[in-house]
């Protein structure tokens, strides 16, 4: 049974990273994939590239590999399995082989090579082999709200474009509509059954995973379902303690100003936050609060009328020394 080079298949050294091995990997898929390259050895070196991918791309097989490169190139010529046309099966294959199956034992239907049959046999295929049914992986994408559609909901145009988890190779994008319901958040992820990766043997297809992330908005901020923003007084109403007509991400409504304000003060609008969610039962998440952060706006000084009533305002406070002393 002649020996296979998997380091040499992918132009690698015996001390690549996984990375490397993965790296690698993708740059001679793209080289000999049967879409891109049309010579007539192609499809088999697609088939060897991707056998030498399989056994250095898992820590386990890639060990089992290893060791049997170290006992082959052994000086003392003590691997049983050398010679001048590569190696014979030991008598006890099962005490060498982790993965073996028993002698003789392979899958007509496979795409691997003897050498990698007698090595790892039918287990070493994992989820590539005639095992049923493989559900597809799922897929992770992010979309960009804003904090409106948290409050009313939307529906929204995605343009997605999948990634050959071999090639590297993309596909033409595909336009999918999405509901996003009332409540989301910030990080929150929007689960789209049946949207990601396809199963192989029949297996149903991965999800996609949507997390969610607001756009900026200079207006307001969010902490979980909790919003904060900034609440601008004239100096007369931080002090009179007025009702005010204030905006909300999603209309306006009417607060009193508390009449002991000071730097700092905050309004806790109750509910008033991102709402809460459809879902039901344990995983319900409560609306959330809205906190105004108070702050005085000083009017322009840009007329002499306005100047002089500055200078008013100073005198009426000959004892006013906001630094204190």
């Amino acid at each position: 049974m002649q020996y296979k080079d998997y380091y040499k298949l992918l132009g690698v050294e015996r001390g690549a990273s996984a990375d490397e091995i993965k790296k690698a990997y993708r740059k001679q898929a793209r080289k000999f994939h049967p879409d891109m390259n049309k010579s007539s050895t192609a499809t088999q070196s697609m088939s060897e590239i991707n056998e030498a991918h399989d056994v250095l791309g898992d820590a386990q097989k890639r060990e089992a590999y290893d060791t049997l490169g170290t006992q082959r190139d052994d000086p003392q010529g003590q691997d049983p399995r050398a010679g001048a046309q590569g190696f014979q099966k030991p008598g006890n294959w099962s005490d060498f082989y982790p993965f073996a199956n028993g002698a003789g034992e392979s899958d007509a239907a496979g795409s691997h090579s003897d050498f990698f049959e007698q090595l790892f046999g039918n287990r070493g295929r994992g989820r590539q082999g005639p095992s049923g049914p493989v559900r597809g992986a799922d897929q992770e994408a992010s979309i960009a709200l804003d904090l409106r559609d948290a409050y009313q909901g939307a529906q929204k145009t995605l343009s997605l474009r999948s990634v050959d988890s071999q090639t590297g190779d993309s596909a033409p994008p595909t336009e999918l509509q999405v509901s996003i319901p009332i409540g989301v958040f910030e990080g929150q992820k929007i689960r789209l059954a049946g949207r990601g990766s396809a199963g192989t043997g029949g297996g149903p297809a991965g999800d996609l995973l949507l997390a969610v992330h607001f756009r900026p908005d200079f207006s307001w901020r969010t902490k979980g379902r909790d919003v904060y923003g900034p609440l601008l007084l004239a100096p007369w109403e931080a002090v009179l303690s007025p009702w005010l007509e204030v905006g909300t991400p999603v209309g306006r409504t009417e607060v009193k100003i508390p009449a002991d304000w000071k730097l700092g003060r905050t309004i806790r609008l109750k509910g008033h936050g991102i709402p809460a969610s459809a879902s039901s039962g344990k995983t319900r998440h409560l609306a959330g609060d809205l906190y105004l952060e108070l702050a005085v706006a000083l009017p322009p000084a840009d007329t002499g009328a306005a100047r002089d009533a500055y200078a008013a305002l100073q005198h009426a406070f000959p004892d006013f020394h906001p630094r204190g002393g």
